[in-house]
């Protein structure tokens, strides 16, 4: 099992249960009002007058023969419009209950 943890411009947010819902997956945990800054380009979203846009991230567990599609899948939508800002980072997920 993996760990993908997805930071996003909270304009993707219906993209993404729609990616979700096309690779079956069920479960996810979702924050609404994330602040931050990417590492490389775009414009940080920190949700104050010089910088109103804010993100939000979706934390889920997927099966490992499903991280490679998610990954690819949220890649295009990122190419789509690169400035709004999406990432994804993957973990291993070591024990659940």
């Amino acid at each position: 099992m993996k760990s993908v943890f997805i930071p996003f411009n909270q304009s993707y947010k219906d993209d993404l249960i729609q990616i979700f819902e096309e690779l079956s997956i069920r479960g996810y945990t979702f924050w609404e009002n994330v602040q931050g800054r990417g590492t490389k380009r775009g414009e940080p979203h920190y949700g104050n007058h010089a910088w109103p846009t804010m993100n939000s991230a979706i934390i889920t567990i997927v099966e490992d023969d499903k991280v490679d599609r998610l990954l690819k899948a949220l890649h295009a939508l990122d190419q789509e419009t690169e400035m709004q800002g999406l990432h994804a980072f993957v973990w291993n997920v070591e024990a659940m209950i």
